[in-house]
């Protein structure tokens, strides 16, 4: 009788465990599919749902992250909700990374939070550490994956970022912190270059490239970046005010 019962909590047990992998498989999907459809809060709903059942999910807690970050840019005026998303956002890539640090798309995750983390820091020790830990999450997604588009372009950005660092800064970063890594505009068209092959419908790349292109003074690069530009299908909704910004740098630039 022991042993019969013992047979029925296995199956019942792989059972369930069965209906879980299939019920998280589901969540999964349907979050793509709203993504897809620009739903991104309806979405995010989902991968919170997945995470509840599974909290290392790996794919759940990568696309939180994104999303969050994503949701904190549209909050530009409401302050409190932004820092709120990117809290978020930067618990979920944490949690991915403890969950597999050799996994290219936690190691992204990190340099994308750390990145946008840094915009709204108020204390300048913190804000340098998060400069600086977006290279290295960054570079070590690259080393896991070098194909890896987004955090390409994660480089590309901060290469720029650094590079349009004024004198007076990094004077006054080296003083105080001890300096941040250089970076140069060439490295920052190699990267974004770069993932702009890679992901060839990844809006983002191409606005930073014809930013970068335009202080160069290479209005023909500029022109051929932005036409691509907004021709690209809309993927998710802040695809709209990017290609809105595109639209109206190239009109200037005609």
């Amino acid at each position: 009788m022991k042993k019969i019962i013992f047979l029925l909590a296995i199956i019942v047990g792989a059972f369930l465990n069965f209906a879980q992998a299939q019920d998280i498989a589901t969540l999964l999907k349907e979050g793509l599919q709203l993504e897809r459809s620009q739903k991104e809060i309806e979405a995010l709903d989902k991968y919170k749902l997945v995470l509840s059942q599974e909290p290392t999910n790996i794919t759940a807690l990568v696309k939180a992250a994104e999303l969050s970050t994503m949701l904190a840019g549209f909050n530009e005026k409401d302050t409190k909700s932004k820092q709120l998303f990117l809290s978020s956002a930067g618990a979920y890539a944490v949690r991915a990374y403890s969950a597999n640090p050799k996994n290219a798309e936690a190691a992204y995750v990190m340099a994308l939070t750390q990145a946008k983390l840094s915009e709204i820091q108020p204390d300048n020790k913190k804000l340098i550490e998060c400069v600086r830990n977006t290279k290295i999450y960054a570079d070590e997604a690259l080393a896991i994956n070098p194909g890896h588009a987004k955090a390409n372009f994660t480089l590309g950005k901060w290469h720029m970022e650094m590079a349009n660092l004024n004198l007076v800064k990094k004077a006054a970063v080296k003083l105080m912190y001890g300096g941040l890594p250089e970076g140069s505009m060439d490295s920052a068209i190699v990267y974004l270059e770069k993932a702009r092959t890679l992901d060839p419908y990844f809006v983002n790349t191409y606005l930073e490239l014809a930013k970068i292109y335009d202080q160069l003074h290479q209005p023909t690069k500029v022109l051929e970046v932005l036409t691509k530009m907004v021709k690209l299908p809309t993927r998710k909704t802040e695809d709209i005010s990017l290609k809105a910004a595109g639209a109206k740098m190239l009109a200037a630039a005609q």
